[in-house]
């Protein structure tokens, strides 16, 4: 019912920058929350940023003033900022949304993308 594409990973050097992507599509009635995860191999799953609908944004303390977060509701669509990358971001990120549908408007349901690789290494 709820698609979500996530891109823009790529390699980069240590102090570089990366935006990554995040569409949702499908019968979306509004999104409630978009957030990006992330995930190295052996380690676990880690919350890197969230944004609300109203725009309350939480960030992790390994990211904070890093990366930003946004979103662009006309789209479905959010954004991640990554600036000052360090090697320890290299990971999959993954993009979700928390989305009430137009058959199911007052239950949020979780949706994921794909992933998307970052690599920052010299």
């Amino acid at each position: 019912q709820v698609q979500v594409v996530d891109s823009g990973g790529d390699l980069v050097q240590p102090g570089g920058s990366l935006r990554l992507s995040c569409a949702a599509s499908g019968s979306i009635f509004r999104v409630v929350v978009m957030g990006w995860y992330r995930q190295a191999p052996g380690n676990q799953r880690e919350l890197v940023a969230s944004i609300t609908n109203d725009g309350q944004t939480n960030y992790s303390d390994s990211v904070k003033g890093r990366f930003t977060i946004s979103r662009d509701d006309a789209k479905n669509s959010g954004y991640l900022q990554m600036n000052s990358l360090k090697p320890e971001d290299t990971a999959v990120y993954y993009c979700h949304v928390d989305v009430t549908t137009i058959q199911y408007m007052n239950y949020p349901r979780r949706y994921w993308g794909q992933g998307t690789q970052v690599t920052v290494s010299s």
